[in-house]
């Protein structure tokens, strides 16, 4: 199990000592210095069974937006699901009013993925829906209309979330046409800084593919998850397939991933490994051109063997010598004990930094808050990891 504490000098990392401060309150103020922890998501509130799926962006204001998938009927990813946000105006601390995003209307929302334009400080919002009358296994095989499917919309914001338009659809772009299920992220996009993509979005996402003809198979196995990238160099207006992982051999099957911007102007995908026969659970790989392309296949990541089967998230701290950061369960054989990784040398490998505690948990999102504070958006509970979604701030220093 990694470190549940670490030295700052080594680790660079901790966890502010004050007591929680819950979820509550409305917007305006800035941070309580007790302030370490909040819950802006409580399953079983608000009208719905379960909140998962969180994701979280900074807007130019300072302003912290946390999404999640509010599941109307209970835990399952099939179903009632609409996009829900709450803000936060200092800092995580406290939260106004939870808002509906993306309306389910009897349908599935979800996988939001947030990321603002550098060119237009707007905020560009790319989600998921399908039909709440299947479940990704019928996707999967094949056995759905393409208007029952997944299909992939994107919203804008001008006034940093408090109103969105509605749904765009842009499936024709983002989605293959032999390509069954598909999801965003989950977690944050990114806009890239750096050389000749500087503006570019880019959305990390996850696909399944139809087996080839004559094959047995039924589209169901995990040898036929894939992991793509999916940007925009116009500010969310029209958007473009980047690389395809399309190896549907067995030996990874890269599933749900997560990116990060690295100071030479690479990009570092992190994709979770959906049952393959490589060690570990967690695969990485790099991109030169803007995530258009791969430098090579994706590999099994050192460092990060305890993550189990399960999403993870990946942030880049700034200047030459900020460490990657990656999240995610630690207990290879549970979803429990999120814990934060750092990396000194972009990817190549991965030392545990700190964890947040011992209890259940599952998906999770980073953000930088400032100067000195990461954010980590993570599910968690006692008796089982989709009890909250809690907000939990670590200094940097």
């Amino acid at each position: 199990m990694p470190l549940v504490v670490a030295t700052s000098a080594a680790l660079g990392l901790l966890v502010a000592a004050a007591p929680a401060a819950l979820a509550g309150g409305g917007d305006g103020g800035t941070p309580p210095a007790a302030c370490d922890s909040s819950v802006p998501f409580v399953s079983g509130t608000e009208g719905y069974d379960t909140f998962r799926v969180p994701s979280a962006v900074v807007l130019p204001s300072g302003a912290l937006l946390a999404f999640a998938e509010g599941r109307v009927s209970g835990a399952s990813d099939t179903g009632e699901i609409d996009v829900v946000a709450r803000r936060s105006e200092d800092g995580g601390c406290t939260w106004g009013p939870l808002t509906v995003v993306a309306e389910g209307a009897g349908d599935t929302r979800g996988n939001p993925a947030p990321v603002i334009d550098p060119a237009t400080g707007r905020l560009v919002l790319v989600t998921c829906y399908n039909s709440g009358e299947v479940t990704e296994a019928e996707i999967m095989r094949g056995e759905v209309t393409p208007e029952q499917s997944r299909r992939v919309f994107v919203q804008t914001s001008d006034d940093e979330g408090r109103t969105f338009t509605p749904p765009r659809e842009i499936t024709d772009q983002a989605k293959l046409p032999d390509w069954r299920w598909y999801a965003t992220g989950p977690g944050h996009a990114i806009a890239l800084t750096t050389g000749e993509h500087a503006g570019r979005l880019l959305v990390p996402a996850n696909h399944s593919a139809a087996p080839p003809a004559g094959s047995p198979d039924t589209g169901r196995e995990s040898r036929y998850y894939g992991s793509h990238a999916l940007y925009s160099d116009d500010g969310g207006v029209t958007w473009e397939l980047g690389y395809v992982d399309d190896s549907y051999d067995g030996a990874v099957n890269s599933n749900e991933s997560s990116a990060a911007e690295l100071p030479d102007g690479r990009v570092y995908f992190s994709a979770r490994d959906q049952n393959g026969e490589a060690a570990g659970n967690r695969l990485g790989g790099y991109s030169s051109d803007g995530g258009a392309s791969l430098e090579g296949p994706l590999l099994a990541q050192p460092g990060l063997e305890s993550v189990p089967v399960v999403q993870g998230s990946v942030l880049r701290l700034p200047g030459e010598e900020g460490p990657l950061l990656f999240s995610g369960p630690s207990n290879p054989d549970a979803r429990e004990a999120l814990t934060v990784w750092r990396s000194d040398d972009d990817g190549a490998s991965f030392e545990p930094a700190v964890t947040l505690s011992e209890q259940p948990a599952a998906y999770s999102d980073l953000v930088r808050l400032d100067d000195g504070t990461v954010g980590v958006l993570y599910e968690t509970g006692v008796q089982g990891p989709y009890e909250t979604v809690e907000f939990r701030r670590l200094d940097e220093s």
